[in-house]
C-alpha cells in the first residue's frame, strides 16, 4: 500500500469495521452523519477500485500511517501528527447555537415587517426552528389586527402542494404586509414550475409579477386573475441543506433562490449540538407542564443521552414523546420508551 490507514473502529453499511487497514483516499472529514474517512474498499466490498466512506465516532479512531515493510502484516510507523485544533467547549457551543437562533429571530422579524422579502431557514428536524418563526409571525398578525390593518395576514403552509395550488396561495398572500411561511413543504422545492414561480415572487426588482397562462377552471372559479403583483414576504423552513443537493438541475434553482433570499443554516449537525439545544430549552421550561421537577427532567434527557445511538432521532419532539411516557407510566416508562422510541431493543 502506498498510503495505508488503519480504521480502529468504524461502521460501513451498518456493519462494524475494527482494526482494519485500507488504502487512504481522503482523510477524515465531517458530514451530515458525522465523521467519515474515504478509503479504497476493494477488499471489503469485493469490487476492485471501489471507494467507500467508513463512519467513525471520532477522528481518533483513524490512524494515519506510512508503510515500512509489509503493510498488510501491520508493520507501520505513525505519520507525523497534525497540529491539534482546540476543541469547542460546551459553553462555546451553547453560545454558537444561541447566536444562530438569535439571528433567526431577528431575520424573521425583518421578514414579517417587509424589510426582508425572502428567508430560508435550514436545520435538522425537531430543534425548534418552526416554533420560533411561527410565534413571531403570529404576534405580528395579532399586532396588525389590533391596529386595524385588514390587509395584513399570515399563512403557514405544511405538507405537499401542486404548482396551481402554490399560485393560488401566493395570490391570497400577495398584499403588502402579508407573510407566507412554508414549513417542511419541500415538494415545491423539487418542482421546476413551483421553483420558477418562487424565483419570480422573490426577485430583487421593484415589481414582482407572477403569471399563470395555462387554462384553469379552478382559478376562474376562485376569481383569481392570470397575473398579479406579489408584495408580501416568504419564509421557507426546511430540513434540506440547499448547499448539498445532488441534482444539478434542482441545485441550480435552489442556488437562484438562495441568491434572492437570506439563508440561515442553524449548523446543528451533531448529536452533541442537539443535546445542548435540548438542555437549553428544557431549562427554559419546556417540560414544566409535566411537573417532574429538575430531577425528573434530568431523567428524561439523561435517558436519551444514555441511549443516543439507538434513539430514532435526537430532537425536541423526542423529548416530549419520552416525557409523555414517563407521565403516563412512572414505573415502566423506560421499557415503553425502548419499545417505541428506539431502534431494536435499545441498549439499556
Amino acid at each position: 500500500m502506498q498510503n495505508p490507514v488503519r480504521v480502529i473502529q468504524g461502521i460501513y453499511g451498518k456493519k462494524p469495521v475494527e482494526n482494519q487497514v485500507f488504502e487512504l483516499v481522503k482523510p477524515v472529514s465531517h458530514g451530515r452523519r458525522g465523521y467519515f474517512v474515504t478509503v479504497d474498499g476493494s477488499k471489503l466490498t469485493g469490487n476492485p477500485g471501489r471507494k467507500i466512506r467508513i463512519l467513525v465516532e471520532s477522528p481518533d479512531h483513524v490512524e494515519y500511517q506510512c508503510a515500512i515493510g509489509n503493510a498488510d502484516a501491520g508493520d507501520f510507523t505513525a505519520a507525523p501528527a497534525e497540529p491539534e485544533v482546540p476543541a469547542e467547549t460546551d459553553d462555546e457551543a451553547i453560545e454558537r447555537i444561541r447566536k444562530r437562533f438569535s439571528i433567526l429571530d431577528q431575520m424573521t422579524n425583518a421578514a414579517a415587517s417587509g424589510v426582508v422579502r425572502g428567508l430560508i431557514v435550514s436545520g435538522p428536524p425537531g430543534v425548534g426552528k418552526s416554533y420560533g418563526v411561527e410565534t413571531i409571525v403570529d404576534n405580528y398578525e395579532a399586532q396588525h389586527k389590533l391596529e386595524g390593518n385588514a390587509h395584513a395576514r399570515s399563512e403557514v403552509v405544511k405538507g405537499s402542494m401542486t404548482p396551481i395550488g402554490l399560485y393560488q396561495t401566493l395570490y391570497n398572500n400577495s398584499d403588502e404586509n402579508s407573510i407566507l411561511v412554508f414549513d417542511d413543504c419541500d415538494t415545491i422545492l423539487f418542482d421546476e414550475v413551483c421553483l420558477n414561480m418562487l424565483k419570480a415572487v422573490l426577485d430583487s426588482g421593484k415589481k414582482r409579477k407572477l403569471s399563470w397562462k395555462s387554462e384553469s377552471q379552478a382559478l376562474r372559479r376562485e376569481g383569481i386573475p392570470d397575473s398579479f403583483e406579489f408584495k408580501g414576504s416568504v419564509i421557507f423552513i426546511t430540513n434540506l441543506n440547499f448547499e448539498s443537493v445532488r441534482s444539478k438541475k434542482i441545485a441550480a434553482h435552489l442556488g437562484a433562490l438562495m441568491s434572492r433570499c437570506h439563508y440561515i443554516d442553524l449548523e446543528m449537525n451533531s448529536d452533541r449540538d442537539r443535546f445542548l439545544r435540548i438542555d437549553q430549552i428544557v431549562k427554559d421550561g419546556m417540560l414544566d407542564e409535566y411537573e417532574f421537577g429538575e430531577i425528573g427532567n434530568d431523567d428524561v434527557v439523561g435517558f436519551m443521552q444514555e441511549n443516543a445511538a439507538a434513539m430514532r432521532e435526537i430532537s425536541l419532539r423526542m423529548v416530549l414523546k419520552v416525557a409523555d411516557l414517563r407521565k403516563m407510566s412512572p414505573e415502566n416508562w423506560k421499557e415503553l420508551a425502548r419499545g417505541t422510541c428506539m431502534r431494536g431493543q435499545g441498549t439499556r
